[in-house]
């Protein structure tokens, strides 16, 4: 049968998963700042002219491996040439 749990131990676990959950609950915090943030730079970008959807495309090309990228653009560029719209 299961033992029972001291409250000394329930209280160690407690204050623990409390912890954890705080901890978790700061990062999300944060998490949703971030976003906030990044929101405004694509608002005051917009504001200047930018097109945000392209600079949202730049941003995740930035993100990829160079050598993937290098060989997805080759393969499109094969694929366009032979669509004839290269």
């Amino acid at each position: 049968m299961n033992q029972p749990v001291s409250d000394a131990t329930y209280n160690v676990t407690a204050d623990e998963l409390r912890q954890l959950i705080e901890r978790y609950e700061h990062l999300e915090a944060e998490k949703k700042d971030i976003a906030d943030q990044q929101k405004e730079v694509m608002a005051e970008a917009k504001g200047r002219g930018y097109d945000t959807k392209v600079m949202r495309k730049v941003i995740a090309l930035r993100k990829r491996d160079k050598d993937d990228l290098a060989e997805e653009e080759a393969v499109l560029e094969m694929y366009k040439a032979a669509l004839g719209m290269a």
